[in-house]
């Protein structure tokens, strides 16, 4: 009837067309809705539940303490202990602690993934072993804890044959809101099963560090055996017994493993074995571990004897720092060089051991062209790198070694094998599962091509605790009955015959890790390193026993990049300031000493300069006196003039330079140090003289005084000679007076008196006979005649000094 009404035109209206249309979309949305949304519904449930198992297995804690033995065979007994501790809020009971071996791995990656795994998967967690002991706890309080232990024989948990197999821990109970058993914890590891030895076994080379950061600074103390100072004595903690370097050397001594030192550190500990100084403040301390040093190195010397020993550049300096950041710095690549030279002797000197020191180490063996290009270019044609950083596309393992290009030989070490310890393994758990998955790994390897021996390199952490080498080395002694590896060592490594399939394609700069890009040394560390290095050659071409100056401050410098600075940007600095500092201390040593302006009367004269040497050695030097005006004052008829300086320890000398004056006034000098190449030495030292020309005037009245100063010194002698006459001759008159009254007593008293002899009337005051004008104006000045008997008058010699001022003075 439809189809004839629409022949005939005889149609619904629009009204009823419109709703009928209303009706169908109000009752076949819904419809449509639910067919659509029916299987998106559906399809979450199982993974919705696998999530919620999940959540509901970190309930409870599974710890698994130890696992014994690590690689079992056929006859051995598994045994495992742990502990379950309830993480949750409400008490968990009826509980059961159950073991579950999973199928046998297939590959190193699904060993990866299940390790990575946390929490119960109910579609990919094997159920409980059947017939397996069970540990029952009935009550576990939120907050306790409850240890467990299984021994199983190896028979029952299943091994069909050789491989890695998943062994899991779980804990089953239930909680006051879930009245039915659930997983409320597991814990997986696994258990590599090879009770024979394969045909093929891996060639298994693992890389042992000696390693520390910088401690030694570039002081030494002023006796002649240049005692270093260090900068702490952190070192001590390090090698006493059970320190970090203790460790790994008891460890490493019955261990295959190839040895890679840092020159540095033995030279450390070899300088305080022979006495050393440790910063306190301003001052310097004696050292207090000499005889633990001796002990350790002596440990050490006698551990790598029979076992390859790697020498790195001394200092371990910052491959990817220098190629990134200080390559472009100049004289930067020069402080590899110099660290290169010193390993080997370093080594070979305190150890008595040959090293090899062709082998590069960059941070995590991370690699491009620039760091290739810089680690080689000092000597080393082998690279240490890793298979996270130089991948192969490959379904297997390959051989470590490989060729780069110009020479390069590349060693790729095992990125899963050499990151296995790099978590906290201080706790046991850690420890254990880490031990178990190294076993599993290397032994994945093995059986991934079982018909080719392959050779593979294991390149742990720089600087491990002594929990993570504890644990490496519990791993290696897993590794102890080679039913599927054999020892190795980093030289038959390197030598190995390369996998044709393996890249050799250097990685591009693009992919190296930004996480290790921003812990680099910053440009200016390489720029800090110059202004030092600079300083250096020019202080050390003055000094006459350079040995007690560049070395120290070598090796400081190479210090200054260490790859032990990396993360530590603020102690790195703090390091690289203090040794500039110091070595600006010592050139300081050696200075112009500081004078005032001076006067310059007449028109040639001498200037002396002072030069001090503070040091505890000669210093030969060249000193410049330089006039700022060659018209008024000059040097020897020159601008300048140079003079030869040598100076010995301790003292000072001063430097005479002829000067010649054309006009008065002011002159500017300037003395400067130059070394004997040319090169200035230290600060310039300025004065002034001031010129100040003599006339003929002048000297007409000073060649007056002069003449005045001669006459009257001719006009003393003649005085002092007449008086010396007088004196003579009043002497002669007096003794004759006396002989005259001595006969004049001998004589009969009435004897007639006779005429008085000449004698006699001059000694007679009273008489009238003229005597010497001279003499008579020296005697006293009376009337009363004078006895013969009375005494002599006291006519002294007169004074010889110079005439006083204002005295008259005959002629």
């Amino acid at each position: 009837m439809a189809e004839a009404a629409d022949i005939q035109g005889t149609g619904p209206s629009p009204a009823r067309r419109w709703l009928r249309r209303t009706i169908t979309v109000a009752f076949g949305a819904p419809l449509l809705a639910g067919l659509l949304q029916a299987p998106a519904t559906a399809a979450p449930a199982p993974a919705a539940a696998a999530a919620e198992d999940a959540a509901v297995s970190k309930t409870v804690d599974v710890s698994l303490d130890t696992l014994a033995p690590s690689a079992p065979v056929e006859g051995d007994t598994v045994t495992l202990t742990g502990t379950v501790t309830n993480r949750g809020k409400k008490a968990v009971t009826d509980a059961t602690v159950d073991l579950r071996v999973g199928p046998q791995m297939t590959s190193r990656s699904e060993i990866e993934q299940v390790a990575g795994r946390t929490g119960y998967r109910p579609y990919s967690d094997p159920a409980p072993l059947e017939d397996a002991p069970e540990v029952k706890i009935p009550r576990l309080n939120p907050g306790l804890s409850a240890d467990f232990s299984f021994s199983v024989p190896v028979s029952d948990l299943g091994f069909d044959e050789a491989g890695v197999y998943q062994l899991g821990v779980s804990l089953s109970g239930q909680t006051s809101d879930h009245r039915y058993d659930r997983v409320l914890g597991i814990e997986r590891t696994f258990v590599p099963y090879q009770p024979e030895a394969t045909e093929k076994r891996t060639q298994l080379t693992y890389l042992w560090p000696l390693i520390s950061s910088a401690h030694v600074s570039a002081e030494t103390a002023t006796d002649d055996q240049q005692t270093p100072v260090f900068e702490d004595d952190a070192l001590a903690a390090e090698l006493k017994p059970g320190g970090r370097l203790d460790e790994l050397v008891s460890l490493g001594k019955d261990l295959p493993v190839t040895w890679v030192v840092d020159p540095d550190l033995l030279a450390s500990v070899d300088a305080m074995a022979n006495g050393y100084r440790v910063k306190d403040g301003t001052l310097h301390v004696p050292g207090k571990h000499q005889a633990l040093a001796e002990r350790w190195l002596d440990s050490l010397e006698k551990a790598v004897q029979g076992h390859k020993v790697v020498a790195l550049p001394f200092a371990d300096p910052d491959l990817a720092s220098l190629a990134h950041r200080g390559k472009d710095v100049p004289g930067s690549l020069g402080h590899l060089q110099s660290a290169t030279a010193l390993a080997g002797t370093t080594v070979e000197t305190i150890l008595h051991v040959q090293p090899a020191t062709d082998f590069a180490w960059p941070v995590d063996g991370a690699v491009d062209p620039s760091i290739v290009a810089v680690a080689t270019s000092a000597g080393a044609d082998k690279v240490i790198a890793r298979s996270d950083s130089v991948r192969d596309d490959l379904p297997y393992t390959p051989t470590a070694a490989r060729p780069f290009s110009n020479g390069t030989t590349a060693v790729v070490s095992d990125a899963l094998l050499s990151t296995a310890f790099d978590g906290d393994m201080v706790r046991t758990e850690n420890s254990t599962l880490a031990v178990q998955e190294f076993l599993a790994q290397s032994l994945a390897i093995t059986l991934e091509q079982p018909e080719d021996q392959r050779s593979v390199v294991v390149a742990p952490q720089r600087v491990p605790t002594v929990a993570q080498a504890q644990t490496m080395a519990t791993a290696l002694r897993g590794l102890s009955a080679k039913r599927w590896s054999q020892p190795s060592d980093l030289l038959a490594a390197a030598a190995a015959k390369p996998d044709p399939d393996a890249s050799t394609a250097v990685p591009a700069g693009s992919r190296y890790p930004k996480k290790l890009r921003d812990r680099e040394l910053p440009v200016q560390a390489f720029r800090d390193m110059k202004t030092t290095r600079d300083e250096l050659d020019d202080f050390k071409v003055i000094l006459t026993a350079q040995y007690r100056v560049v070395p120290p401050f070598t090796n400081a410098i190479n210090r200054e990049m260490s790859t032990s600075w990396r993360g530590q940007a603020r102690a790195a600095a703090l390091y690289r300031i203090n040794v500039l500092e110091y070595l600006q201390t010592l050139t300081e040593g050696v200075q112009l000493v500081d004078k005032s302006d001076l006067t310059l009367s007449g028109r040639s004269a001498t200037i002396p300069v002072t030069v001090q040497n503070k040091l505890l050695q000669d210093v030969h030097l060249v000193l410049r006196l330089t006039s700022g005006s060659k018209n008024r004052l000059n040097l020897s008829g020159e601008r300048y003039k140079e003079l030869p300086v040598k100076i010995s320890g301790g003292h000072s000398q001063s430097v005479k330079f002829s000067a010649s004056a054309n006009v008065n006034g002011q002159v500017p000098m300037t003395a400067q140090l130059y070394t004997e190449d040319g090169t200035p030495y230290g600060q310039p030292m300025t004065f002034t003289v001031k010129v100040s020309e003599i006339t003929a005037t002048v000297m007409l009245v000073i060649a007056g005084g002069v003449l005045l100063l001669v006459l009257a010194g001719v006009r003393m002698y003649s005085q002092r000679k007449r008086v010396a006459a007088r004196n003579a001759e009043a002497e002669a008159e007096a003794a004759e007076a006396e002989a005259a009254e001595a006969e004049a007593d001998t004589a009969p008293e009435e004897t007639e008196p006779q005429p008085e002899s000449g004698a006699a009337r001059e000694a007679d005051p009273g008489a009238d006979t003229p005597r010497d004008p001279e003499a008579a104006s020296e005697e006293p000045d009376t009337d009363e005649p004078e006895q013969p008997s009375d005494p002599t008058p006291d006519t002294g010699p007169e004074s010889g000094d110079p005439s006083g001022t204002g005295e008259k003075v005959d002629r």
